[in-house]
């Protein structure tokens, strides 16, 4: 659960990183999958009643808000031209 867990952050650490807004999209995509992967693992701690309700919940709605914020970094990311720039925006 711990390495699901670390395994979003540091995936967007490593995409920061890259030269293209393609390559940066490939890390957000697995940062998705590891945000899966810890919900996966957080229902089973559930369970397998090693998790108190509570604490599954919220562990659970903050997993479900940091998908959500990476798939608006990915929305985003799609949105810009390979320079860097935004589609439809113009530089005068």
């Amino acid at each position: 659960m711990l390495r699901a867990a670390m395994s979003v952050p540091t995936n967007l650490v490593e995409g920061v990183g890259q030269k293209t807004a393609r390559e940066f999209a490939r890390f957000i995509r697995i940062s998705l999958n590891s945000s899966n992967e810890l919900e996966y693992h957080l229902q089973l701690a559930r369970d397998f009643e090693v998790m108190e309700p509570d604490e599954f919940k919220s562990l659970l709605n903050e997993t479900i808000r940091a998908r959500k914020m990476l798939h608006g970094l990915l929305r985003s990311i799609a949105g810009q031209r390979p320079d860097g720039g935004q589609k439809g925006s113009h530089r005068g």
